[in-house]
């Protein structure tokens, strides 16, 4: 089955922000496009909108002047939805209120041709539930754009429990001829990226709750450490408060409640305040006049220590010998088999973060998961009051001898970006395992859908087999609520690899 002809027009139902995306990305695709809202004007009104995008193209050199014209041509606003009767694809993006978008589709089942492809945007609706009042419902299909639809390239394929092949292959060549990047999935609640995504904003909003660290200070570890784009915390002021705690609280219940998808309280009452982020003025951050950004927690310099004893290889961490060496202290390695760490002249150790405590060990600082050791500019510690005060400060002072920022958090387990890569990698995991989509369309849809540094799959490979399981695992002793349980397909996961070694 192959994309749709050029030729074939195409509708978009619902003249928002997005629904003028996907319009413009058809229309400069080279489709026939109508354009149709159930406000009077509303219609024109975008088109008149895109066509001024199609000016700004033009400016920018993107777009010829002919290419323009040809796509003006091409756009026209309908004032019924029978106007739409020829259209060979149809994609809805109104209201995300289910009775909303079944009734549409019911009365566009009644005028558009039979093999019409039918397709919604939403985000966070069943597909299944959309179409299952059509008395076809394997030609409907989900085409889940992100928002701004002309610039993202990441276009989710999703599949409902009665959508035919043929259909969802045609939505995905269709897709790809638009020059998206479209990956295939089954109806699961939040899709591929917002089901998978839920950790980097909740493990953030659960260090603030534990009174771990302040939101700059995570989000500043999330960037400058864990290697992403935006920290959770200006991320979601961006996205809009309301819009990211109700896709969450979609899935949430969408899960029947799943424990490892609970909303944050805490993200909860910044709602309730109308601090919905960047389009009221205030989030997690201020956004008014003159407002200052808060500077994440750094620790004052210390000495760094003469010497370090490296026991085992730091597994995830090993290229921080390396740096200690070039930082010119010296490094004394011994072979031992109850771990991997760094022992420093006081006695104390420094240990990756491994999802316990500080407070359970004599003398233990934990620093947490770096993307890239070397390029990372900030690394976080934490320590427990037990912890004995030289042994801090000579931790802090090796990563600042090795050129980075330090931030020190509470003693909280897995620290900030391990906790959040495990339970990113497991619930990818997870996915696959249910039939959702393959490792190789998350791994894309993670990194283009919400700009990760690497897929799921792609830390997990570089992690190790057993890295993120054995981290959760012992999250899931001191938090049994479930929140950290790892899955079965991650257990396998590791245990399989586990058996491999040992039969090696």
């Amino acid at each position: 089955m192959t994309a749709l002809d050029l030729s074939s027009p195409v509708a978009v139902v619902g003249t928002g922000t997005m629904g003028q995306g996907i319009a413009q990305v058809a229309l400069v695709a080279g489709h026939p496009v109508r354009l149709y809202d159930a406000a009077p004007g509303r219609a024109g009104q975008a088109a008149a909108a895109i066509g001024a995008r199609l000016d700004r193209l033009v400016e920018k050199d993107r777009l010829t002047a002919a290419g323009r014209d040809a796509a003006r041509a091409r756009l026209r606003p309908a004032d019924s939805l029978a106007e739409l009767a020829d259209c060979a694809l149809v994609v809805e993006a109104v209201l995300e209120r289910l009775d909303v978008k079944r009734e549409l589709f019911t009365e566009l089942e009644g005028i558009v041709a039979d093999d019409c492809l039918l397709a919604t945007n939403t985000s966070s609706l069943s597909v299944t539930a959309i179409g299952g009042a059509l008395r076809n419902p394997g030609r409907f299909v989900g085409l889940h754009f992100f928002n701004p639809a002309p610039l993202l390239p990441l276009v989710e394929v999703v599949s409902g429990f009665a959508t035919d092949v043929t259909s969802a292959t045609r939505a995905y060549e269709t897709a790809r001829a638009w020059g998206k990047t479209p990956v295939a999935c089954a109806d699961t609640p939040g899709f591929i990226v917002n089901r998978i995504a839920r950790p980097f904003y909740a493990e953030a909003f659960a260090v603030l709750e534990s009174q771990a660290a302040d939101p700059a200070t995570i989000d500043a570890v999330l960037r400058e450490c864990g290697g992403f784009r935006m920290g959770a915390f200006e991320l979601t002021d961006l996205i809009g408060q309301d819009v990211n705690e109700s896709v969450t609280h979609s899935v949430w219940q969408s899960f029947f409640q799943d424990v490892r998808f609970t909303p944050s309280l805490a993200q909860r009452r910044l709602v309730e305040s109308g601090r919905l982020g960047r389009k009221s003025g205030h989030g997690w951050y201020d956004y008014g006049d003159g407002a200052e950004r808060p500077e994440p927690h750094t620790a004052e310099k210390e000495q760094p220590p003469a010497y370090v004893v490296v026991e085992g290889d730091l597994g995830p961490a090993s290229e921080v010998i390396a740096l200690i060496r070039e930082a010119g202290i010296a490094v004394r390695e011994e072979d031992e088999d109850h771990g991997t760490r760094l022992v420093l002249p006081s006695g104390g150790q420094l240990v990756l973060a491994d999802g316990q405590t500080s407070v359970e060990f004599r003398d233990v600082v934990y620093f947490d998961l770096a993307l890239d050791y070397r390029r990372a500019t900030r690394i976080a510690l934490s320590a427990s009051q037990d912890t004995a005060p030289q042994t801090l400060a000579e931790a802090i002072g090796l990563f600042q001898a090795l050129g980075k920022d330090v931030s020190v958090i509470g003693d909280v387990p897995g620290m900030i970006v391990a906790r959040t890569v495990a339970r990113i990698v497991d619930l990818a995991h997870d996915a696959v395992a249910k039939g959702v989509a393959t490792e190789e369309d998350i791994d894309t849809a993670m990194r283009l859908g919400v700009n990760y540094p690497l897929g799921p799959f792609e830390w997990s490979r570089r992690l190790g087999r057993s890295w993120a399981y054995d981290l959760l695992d012992d999250l899931h002793l001191r938090d049994p609520s479930g929140r950290y349980a790892p899955s079965l397909a991650l257990y396998r996961h590791a245990y399989a690899g586990e058996k491999r070694e040992g039969a090696s």
